[in-house]
Order: C-alpha cells, then sequence, then structure tokens
C-alpha cells in the first residue's frame, strides 16, 4: 500500500525542505548519494516494490517532477531512504551510502548546464515572489469586508464538534510538516485525491484570498495537538507560511483549501464544504470589486505561468544533465543488496 506526499516544493520563499518532521522517531535513516538524480529515483522505485506488499510505504514525490522521486518510509519498520539532495544540513545519526561504485559511467559534468538549470529554477524563484506580492493585493481587497468575530465563532463551533466525545490523550502529540502538491515542470500538480481518500469525514474549505482559512485550519490543527492527537500539517507550496490542509488520521478527518489551483467538491458521503466566503464576507463583495479582483487575478497569474515556463527550462538541462547516466538491471539488483547489508 502506498501514501503519496510532497516534503520539497517550489515556493515563492524559494526551495522549501520540510523533510525533519518526517523522519524524527525513525529507527534508521539511509541517505542514497549518486549524481544522477534518475538513477536514485530507480532505486527508490525497487524499494518500493520490495516493501509495498507488507507494509504501507509513504512516497515522497519530487519538485523536480513527475520523472523523480525524493524518498521512501516505511514507518512500521521505523526506516527511510532518502535522496540525499534533500537530506538536512544536520546529517548526525544518517547512513550515507555512495552508490556511484555500482554504476559505470565516465560523465562529463557539464558545468554549462548546471548553471542554466540553477539560473532558471532562480528565475522561477523570482516569478512566483513576484506573483506572492501581487496575491497580496487580492488579500488586501477581502480583509477590509471580512468580519473576523464571525469566522472566529466558526472555528470554535468546529473545533467543538470534532473534538466533542473525544478522549484527551495527554500526551505530546507528532506534527508532520508536509505539502500536497507544488509547482513543478508540469505546472501546479496536487494528490489531494489520494490523501483524503480513506477519510471518514472530508471538509472542503472555500473562500476567497484574505478570508482566513489559512488561519482557520492552524486553530484546529493546534486544538487537535493540545488534544494529543498526531496531526498532518500541509502548508501551501505557493506561500509556504500559509496552511492549505489539515489532517487528524485517529479521529478520521481532514479539512482542505478547496480553491484554484487545487478546487475540489465533494463527491461522496462524508464530504461537506465549509464556505468562509458566504459565511464571513460581506455579501456582493466579489461584484463590488469585480473590476480589480480580475485585474489582480490575471495579474499574479500572468507571474505563475512565468515561473512555469522557467521551472520547465530549468527541467530541460536537468534531462540533458541525466543523458550521460545509466543504470542496468544488473546493477540495480547489486545496489539493492548493498543496501540490504546496511539496514539494522
Amino acid at each position: 500500500m502506498k501514501k503519496y506526499y510532497y516534503v520539497t516544493a517550489n515556493t515563492a520563499k524559494g526551495f522549501l525542505n520540510l523533510l525533519p518532521s518526517n523522519i524524527k522517531r525513525l529507527h534508521q535513516v539511509i541517505g542514497l548519494k549518486h549524481p544522477s538524480q534518475k538513477i536514485k529515483t530507480k532505486i527508490l522505485k525497487n524499494l518500493i516494490s520490495k516493501y509495498e506488499s507488507t507494509n504501507e510505504v509513504e512516497v515522497l514525490k519530487s519538485a523536480l517532477g513527475d520523472s523523480y522521486l525524493d524518498g521512501v518510509v516505511i514507518r512500521k519498520k521505523g526506516i527511510a531512504f532518502l535522496n540525499d539532495c534533500i537530506l538536512p544540513d544536520d546529517r548526525n545519526g544518517i547512513v550515507e551510502l555512495d552508490l556511484s561504485p555500482f554504476t559505470q559511467h565516465n560523465p562529463i559534468k557539464n558545468k554549462e548546464q548546471v548553471e542554466k538549470f540553477n539560473h532558471h529554477t532562480e528565475k522561477a524563484y523570482k516569478n512566483l515572489e513576484t506573483g506572492l506580492r501581487v496575491h497580496d493585493d487580492l488579500e488586501d481587497i477581502y480583509i477590509k469586508e471580512m468580519n473576523f468575530e464571525r469566522a472566529d465563532e466558526i472555528t470554535e463551533g468546529f473545533i467543538q464538534e470534532r473534538l466533542k466525545g473525544q478522549l484527551n490523550k495527554n500526551r505530546n502529540a507528532l506534527e508532520y510538516h508536509r505539502l500536497f502538491g507544488t509547482t513543478t515542470v508540469d505546472g501546479p500538480v496536487n494528490v489531494i485525491p489520494h490523501i483524503t481518500e480513506k477519510l471518514s469525514r472530508v471538509f472542503y474549505v472555500k473562500g476567497r484570498a484574505g478570508t482566513g482559512k489559512s488561519t482557520f485550519m492552524k486553530k484546529v490543527a493546534s486544538a487537535c495537538i493540545e488534544y494529543g492527537y498526531d496531526t498532518e500539517i500541509y502548508h501551501c507550496s505557493f506561500d509556504p507560511n500559509s496552511i492549505d490542509m489539515v489532517l487528524v488520521p485517529d479521529l478520521q478527518f481532514g479539512l482542505f483549501d478547496s480553491t484554484d489551483p487545487h478546487e475540489f467538491f465533494p463527491t461522496r458521503e462524508g464530504e461537506e464544504i465549509i464556505d468562509l466566503y458566504e459565511e464571513a464576507v460581506t455579501p456582493g463583495t466579489d461584484e463590488k470589486y469585480v473590476d480589480e479582483i480580475n485585474k489582480v487575478n490575471d495579474h499574479y497569474k500572468s507571474f505563475m505561468k512565468k515561473g512555469v515556463v522557467e521551472l520547465r527550462k530549468a527541467g530541460e538541462y536537468l534531462e540533458e544533465l541525466e543523458q550521460q547516466y545509466s543504470c542496468t538491471e544488473k546493477q540495480q539488483k547489486e545496489i539493492l543488496k548493498f543496501i540490504e547489508h546496511q539496514i539494522q
């Protein structure tokens, strides 16, 4: 069984890495070193095949795009296998395995390609950053029409309903910080339907920029953590200071920001909408500011598109670099044997 999520993202604040909270308390963390992202991805896929029939396997998807993976966590066994490019600066206790000796290659690491990959990635971040600054103008429109007292009432009511009759566990709950998607060479991507499919209750939080969706979710997460329930907190990959989803597996519920570019609607029993615009914003706000809203929307989205174009260019240079490397099935088997010998 597989569970997908992201711990890395391309954001308006640059490259984001939320790995640390996801590997806390694991028995063993193994970093896979190799100059090729695709070879490390092949090995990670082999490890998924090895473990998925008997364990829940947490697959860490990559901000580089669909052709790559960041890692694999088998929580039941207390072990993680990670692409070395996402390892934290503090690598104390992490076993790093160099896979290079197993592959026959003599790469001519093209300095120009590496520089161009970095150049276009940085240009993408600059565009996303500008887009976020423009997006703040959208928030300003709605904030001045927002009834914050009403939003607080909705939040408090929701928390009471979810925790009513639930045992206060009086324990230090685990907080997992993750993402359900990011902007890649393929544009904005997400795995929301996959993450929420097994929950009995799912709340689709609707609203506009600045209408308190993130604050609502932060308060829900804090209350559940205070009650001792392990909580998954999913950050916004556009503005990582914002929260886009909260999951509390033991309470069998989740809620997420269901607005563009990840807008969904309920399709089954146990799913419902919470609309903060309808509940807490002055009626007619959309109509009152329609021209201004459309102008800001178009402006910020233009920078998002430019960001995707730059990431796509960066991806093309990465593909060129990757073509220098190969790994046969025989070599993959040798690498897997080598890894197995390191597992404690």
